[in-house]
């Protein structure tokens, strides 16, 4: 009678078994990644947004016990990257690490494949830093006044390198021809790195780059850091004076990088991932690591980075409008 009765109970008992293992909403968030992580950027390795997108999937790796593999898949002005991931399994395994180039595109853009705002999630902000003007120290010009001078005696003749047709440093460059008066002759790379390599090498004679990226080359002497586009002076570095300050007032441009997924990748996941980002954001060796290149680390809700991605949206499309820029 005994087995009877179990026989008899078993489903119930199955039921329970099953409610029981069957991962909650919860359970599913906490437990993930049980694999490593892709994280798609959409430029060669060496420039600001791989530095910044190897340092916090460092951290994260190290802070959940998982591998987040940082995979650069240049090309297109970070559309190549975006696409890559928009097709992967939206499960949390498939991120984007993207830079101010993000919110460029669809200012310049005729049409682009997917929508930037509603086919991916933020997750976070993860930090901001001015860009730096490099020219390389066989230029005769040692302040921003003394550039915009002979860029003016020699129109069209200073080349200066980018990350990309359509890049942020590409529109921060064109800014500053249609602010100050000057042209200076755009050459594309497929990523900041290979623009500060032929810089240093001498193929272009300047640049506009990410701090981060730049600031060691020019206090090594391998090129010249002639003023930050920020508002105010790094506090690291205050001896660099502003773009502003230093012969074209009003112009300011900052740099800034983000991590995105999927649209369709779960809340809970979602959750996690902002946590852990805000988490590296906060730990000293980041900080450190940044304030002493003249970043700032940032983490910020998945709401606040959406927002923030509107507004340089609509903030580039003025730019791009007001400075009569084309991208072919």
């Amino acid at each position: 009678m005994k087995f009877v009765r179990d026989y008899c109970n078993y489903p119930v008992l199955l039921s329970f078994l099953l409610f029981a293992w069957t991962p909650s909403a919860y359970a599913q968030g906490s437990a993930y990644p049980v694999k490593p992580v892709r994280v798609v950027l959409g430029f060669a390795p060496g420039g600001a947004t791989d530095i910044v997108a190897r340092l916090f999937a460092q951290k994260l790796s190290e802070s959940i016990g998982r591998s987040f593999v940082v995979e650069n898949r240049p090309g297109g002005g970070g559309i190549t990257a975006t696409m890559l991931v928009l097709k992967s399994p939206a499960d949390g395994y498939t991120l984007l690490a993207v830079s101010g180039t993000y919110t460029i595109t669809p200012a310049i853009a005729k049409t682009l494949p997917y929508d930037s705002i509603k086919d991916l999630m933020p997750i976070s902000l993860v930090n901001q830093s001015p860009f730096l003007v490099v020219v390389h120290p066989a230029l005769p010009v040692t302040n921003m006044r003394n550039l915009v001078a002979l860029a003016k005696a020699q129109p069209g003749k200073l080349d200066y390198g980018s990350a990309g047709q359509g890049s942020n440093v590409h529109l921060a460059v064109e800014l500053l021809n249609s602010m100050a008066g000057i042209k200076m002759t755009h050459v594309p790379y497929k990523g900041t790195g290979q623009a500060l390599i032929d810089l240093m090498a001498g193929q272009v004679q300047l640049t506009v780059a990410n701090i981060i990226s730049a600031l060691p080359y020019a206090r090594a002497g391998r090129m010249r850091g002639l003023a930050v586009t920020s508002a105010r002076r790094v506090k690291t570095s205050p001896e660099i004076p502003t773009v502003g300050e230093s012969g074209v007032p009003g112009y300011e441009v900052a740099s800034w990088n983000g991590w995105l997924a999927p649209v369709a990748t779960p809340p809970e996941i979602i959750a996690r991932l902002n946590a852990e980002l805000v988490k590296a954001a906060k730990a000293a060796d980041i900080g450190e690591r940044m304030a002493a290149d003249g970043g700032e680390p940032l983490g910020t809700t998945p709401e606040q980075f959406r927002q923030h991605l509107i507004e340089e949206i609509s903030r580039w499309r003025k730019v791009v409008q007001v400075a009569g820029i084309k991208v072919e």
